[in-house]
């Protein structure tokens, strides 16, 4: 009998993994760089497995200035060109673009007087939505809030936001605790 307590299946037993589970992966979120950095990586998975994008997310910090938003804003045509020969991030033209495009968007909502923080989290009210999900085929792959997202994001110029990645951004960061009930981080969750 193992003493390890009870994680969500998708975790599986790779010790990078099982520390995201553990200390990330829905935890509310608030920070501007955080929300901006999950929201980009969780674009940058499209078509990937995440462990990918996870082990890649340090060399993804250096490349894009820790995620600086005004500075990846201002990237020139050299900068993208140079990121697309770093082996450090995945190198694909439209995911580099991306960045660049969702740095874009989110000065524009600053320049609206909104923060990152304030716009996302008005999908969920403000408060994490609790699910009770048994087994990983309950879990969906989006819901109508995420296609919400996604529709006024785009609206917005933000890419790689379609409902599905949307929803893997909100179980990241912590505007839906999806962990299944048997795992133990479902419980610490919603006690808050």
């Amino acid at each position: 009998m193992s003493d390890a307590p009870r994680r969500c299946w998708w975790c599986g037993d790779d010790p990078l993994y099982t520390s995201y589970h553990d200390d990330e992966w829905g935890v509310p979120v608030h920070g501007e760089r955080e929300l901006f950095e999950f929201l980009c990586l969780e674009g940058a998975q499209a078509g990937l497995s995440w462990i990918t994008i996870l082990r890649k997310r340090d060399g993804y910090r250096r490349a894009f200035d820790d995620f600086d938003v005004e500075r990846i804003a201002n990237y020139g045509e050299d900068r993208i060109a140079a990121l697309l020969q770093n082996p450090e991030i995945v190198r694909n033209k439209l995911k580099v673009n991306g960045f660049v495009k969702n740095a874009r968007a989110t000065l524009a909502l600053y320049e609206q007087g909104r923060t990152l923080d304030e716009y996302l989290w008005e999908f969920v009210d403000g408060e994490p939505l609790q699910n009770a999900w048994r087994q990983s085929a309950d879990v969906p792959a989006t819901t109508q809030i995420s296609e919400a997202m996604s529709k006024d994001l785009k609206k917005r110029g933000f890419t790689f936001v379609g409902g599905t990645i949307c929803y893997a951004f909100m179980q990241a960061a912590g505007l839906v605790n999806d962990h299944v009930v048997d795992c133990y981080r479902h419980r610490e969750l919603k006690r808050g």
